[in-house]
């Protein structure tokens, strides 16, 4: 069939192409893909209008340019502004992971904070080796409250507490290893590794691959909503007013180090 896109006169920050059974969205917010409010409400109305489509029942995920996507605007992590964010992205990530549709995310470049979060909730994730993926959200004085929820369900606690609490980078293929992606392929291969899985994908029953999905969730879904829930609570009516929190958002805006004082 004739693809049909939906991008061109729809949305600003993201692009959604639709060609059954497929639809693929692609995160446009040069140079780096930054996740700010006007891409998560684009994000949620695109996964909504998915879903309603049932001869559609794969998304893939992608970024344009170099990058998958550098994270969440900082700038919307000031107190006056934490808790719409927090409330539009993390509606986001709930409508990824309640999706009865596969989710692919494909990853080059940098995926690193929010963006990572994004494609860490993907079913199947593949990355290009030499991708940098990473959390650096404790550098800015927060954390990553997606990522402190269910990344010790992907990696490990040990691992996941590494990569959380320094905001340590690694590469896609590092990512692969310890199970944060499916699998790494070097840059120029992953297209053709995409299509493989969709190809494999596509010989599948729709409706088996949805309960099989909603069976074999690495964490309980609800164990994660209540999860992620907490996390929020704890960022927005603690850290959020803690003197170290504003200062480390306050520093990266004005380009400076930051000054801790442990407040």
């Amino acid at each position: 069939m004739n693809p049909t896109s939906q991008a061109a006169t729809k949305f600003e920050c993201i692009t959604l192409e639709s060609e059954r059974p497929i639809a693929r969205i692609t995160l446009k917010n040069p140079p780096v893909n930054v996740i700010d409010i006007s891409m998560m409400e684009e994000l949620a109305s695109a996964l909504a209008e998915i879903e309603s489509q049932p001869e559609i029942f794969t998304i893939v995920l992608q970024g344009d340019g170099k990058n998958f996507s550098a994270g969440v605007d900082v700038a919307a992590h000031t107190p006056d502004s934490a808790d719409k964010m927090l409330k539009k992205f993390h509606g986001v990530i709930r409508a990824l992971v309640a999706t009865r549709k596969v989710t692919i995310a494909v990853v080059h470049g940098s995926c690193l904070g929010g963006g990572a979060e994004l494609a860490m909730m993907c079913d199947i994730v593949l990355t290009a080796d030499d991708a940098t993926w990473g959390f650096p959200e404790i550098s800015l004085g927060c954390y990553p409250a997606v990522a402190a929820t269910a990344l010790s369900a992907l990696i490990g606690p040990k691992r996941a507490s590494d990569m959380i609490l320094t905001g340590g980078t690694i590469l896609g293929a590092e990512a692969s290893d310890i199970g944060l992606a499916t699998r790494a392929t070097p840059q120029d291969k992953l297209e053709a590794a995409v299509t493989k899985a969709l190809e494999r994908l596509q010989k599948l029953s729709p409706a088996v691959l949805a309960l099989a999905k909603k069976a074999i969730y690495t964490w309980d879904s609800m164990h994660f909503d209540k999860g992620l829930t907490r996390a929020e609570k704890i960022y927005l009516e603690e850290l959020i007013e803690t003197e170290d929190a504003q200062e480390g958002i306050k520093a990266f805006l004005q380009k400076r180090n930051p000054e801790w004082t442990g407040k």
